[in-house]
């Protein structure tokens, strides 16, 4: 039984403005994903602008810029993550928030795993507590905490075959997503004091961390690039077989993110000096192509 018939008609009007809410933050924020998530049948489109409302909350708790110290930020998401527990219990707390009614609907609509919820916090507290990492696996275990996760709460919302190897398949598809998103956001996040580039290998590339702060790119730096791009473009061959493995009506979505974010990844590829001069990005019409084009793939 849903929430919504549960609980009385006020509550279901609550989930009706939560998932409204959830739906214009999607729209607003999520430039890439938006195009993909509109492809989902209605239900399961609903159910993702959920996780991605939360997951776009509880980011900017740890990564805002409202001009909160660390402490205050820690305070937050220690308040984010009581909010979340009570939310998985089935009782959405009355603490302002718009997203809970939707949130808390989704994960028992498609039994999304708690885990998932629980390994983002850590992964947001990572934030806090390691400025940066000295080796891949160390960044590994963020891309999982923070994005291989949410690959694993959308094929439970698409629905899936294969267990655990799709389950695997789905973290290496969210890693691949993220090192994108890294290697594109490399000039702003070290604007914010971040860089999330194992040393080690800025090291052995010899490639100093004030080049971050640079507009023109020297050769070091582009073979460093060179070297990320491959990596990131390998979690996206290693989970080529994931699309096969999710439910029909959810193909589409899955195949225009993932044209969207390689799309990203190859622009930086053709030109690696880019993301140091301004934020890489997909025109609207090239993303409705994609998108479009997915729709007649299935």
């Amino acid at each position: 039984m849903s929430l919504a018939s549960a609980d009385s008609g006020t509550f279901a009007s609550s989930i009706a403005e939560s998932r409204e809410y959830c739906a214009s933050l999607t729209k607003q924020q999520a430039r890439n994903f938006y195009y993909g998530l509109k492809l989902l049948p209605r239900p399961k489109r609903h159910a993702m602008f959920a996780l991605y409302a939360y997951m776009r909350l509880v980011d900017d708790i740890a990564d805002g810029e409202d001009g909160q110290t660390i402490p205050q930020r820690r305070d937050a998401l220690d308040a984010w993550a009581e909010a979340t527990q009570s939310a998985l219990a089935g009782n959405p707390p009355r603490d302002g928030q718009l997203i809970w009614p939707a949130f808390s609907e989704m994960v028992q609509e498609y039994n999304v795993p708690h885990r998932v919820f629980y390994d983002v916090i850590a992964g947001q507290r990572q934030d806090f507590d390691l400025p940066g990492f000295e080796t891949f696996d160390q960044l590994r275990e963020y891309c999982y905490r923070v994005a291989g996760v949410v690959g694993i709460a959308s094929i439970y919302i698409w629905g899936f075959t294969g267990g655990q190897k799709t389950e695997s398949l789905a973290i290496d598809r969210g890693i691949a997503f993220q090192l994108t998103n890294i290697l594109r956001d490399l000039r702003e996040d070290a604007a914010r004091g971040r860089i999330y580039l194992p040393r080690a290998e800025l090291k052995a590339a010899g490639v100093d961390e004030s080049q971050f702060h640079q507009s023109e790119a020297n050769e070091a730096f582009r073979h460093l690039m060179h070297d990320q791009i491959s990596r990131a473009h390998s979690f996206y061959q290693q989970s080529a077989s994931l699309e096969s493995l999710i439910s029909e009506d959810s193909r589409p979505t899955l195949t225009a993110m993932t044209q969207i974010y390689h799309g990203l990844l190859e622009k930086m590829r053709a030109d690696s000096g880019r993301v140091l001069r301004g934020r890489v990005r997909l025109s609207h019409l090239t993303k409705f192509r994609i998108a479009w084009r997915a729709t007649r793939s299935r």
